[in-house]
């Protein structure tokens, strides 16, 4: 699965998501692009989009992307705060679809 790491979250969580490939907005060059060109862009490459944006849901129609968004909703996006939820990151990339948006909270 080919997934893309928003600048919201830490680099690091990419280390954590193996066997997947994981790529982050910054290495793409798209750092600072709005939400919805990146995730336009996103979703020629990549099938899903993980990110700590909590407002993302109320700005996009996850329905009319052609790509999956995980929204991580924890108290803070520290890799140390992220951790205990990567198998649960995990469990919801493999049975996410382009067009849905899931939210993973405690």
């Amino acid at each position: 699965m080919r997934i893309l790491l928003d600048e919201s979250l830490p680099r690091t969580l990419a280390r954590e998501l193996g066997p997947h490939e994981v790529q982050t907005v910054q290495k793409r060059g798209w750092a600072g692009l709005k939400n919805g060109e990146l995730l336009r862009l996103a979703g020629r490459e990549f099938e899903v989009f993980l990110t700590g944006d909590q407002n993302l849901q109320f700005q996009q129609n996850a329905a009319t992307l052609p790509i999956a968004v995980v929204v991580i909703a924890v108290a803070n996006n520290r890799i140390e705060s992220l951790l205990p939820f990567v198998p649960r990151i995990l469990e919801t990339i493999i049975r996410i679809k382009p067009g849905q948006l899931v939210t993973i909270a405690p």
